[in-house]
């Protein structure tokens, strides 16, 4: 019985943990200079779990991001929470794609052609709106400047990009 009380105890408290362990909501984004092709490209991870409690939050159903039809939904949500822009006019931004897992899901857009110009403005307000205590790690580099990382958040959700 002793025993048993020790597992128990045990399982309790490794379930508490695990539930404890998702109370830090971050995403990463990552905008680099890709040589071979000349273009900027963005890509950006997320914890699924985020995500899926997002659009249930939005649209009050269950999405399966393997769909299309449901990434597009989610792409129309990350093309408004997230914009470089240059003197108040947007860079265009492609689309390139996404993959979701159980654990992450990863977006990756494309500015073709063109290297992060100086003065750029990042808006990132990815899941902010839902989860308050949501940190955006932006990560900026190889454009002929050091690497360097910006933190967003709700109350910092535009910054200059450095």
């Amino acid at each position: 019985m002793m025993r048993f009380k020790a597992v128990l105890a045990a399982a309790l408290l490794w379930c508490s943990a695990a539930a404890q362990a998702h109370n830090f909501h971050v995403g990463l984004t990552e905008i680099s200079f890709n040589p071979r092709t000349g273009s900027t490209e963005v890509v950006h991870t997320y914890t699924a779990h985020d995500v899926e409690a997002l659009l249930m939050n939005l649209y009050q159903r269950h999405f399966d991001l393997g769909l299309e039809e449901d990434q597009a939904v989610f792409r129309r949500y990350i093309e408004k929470q997230f914009r470089i822009s240059v003197d108040g006019k947007p860079l265009p931004l492609q689309w390139v794609g996404m993959q979701a897992n159980v654990d992450t899901v990863n977006v990756y857009q494309e500015i073709e052609k063109t290297t992060l110009p100086p003065g750029a403005v990042l808006l990132d307000a990815v899941l902010t709106d839902f989860l308050p205590q949501q940190a955006n790690n932006v990560n900026v580099s190889g454009f002929g400047r050091p690497a360097a990382s910006v933190v967003f958040n709700r109350e910092r959700r535009e910054q200059a990009l450095p």
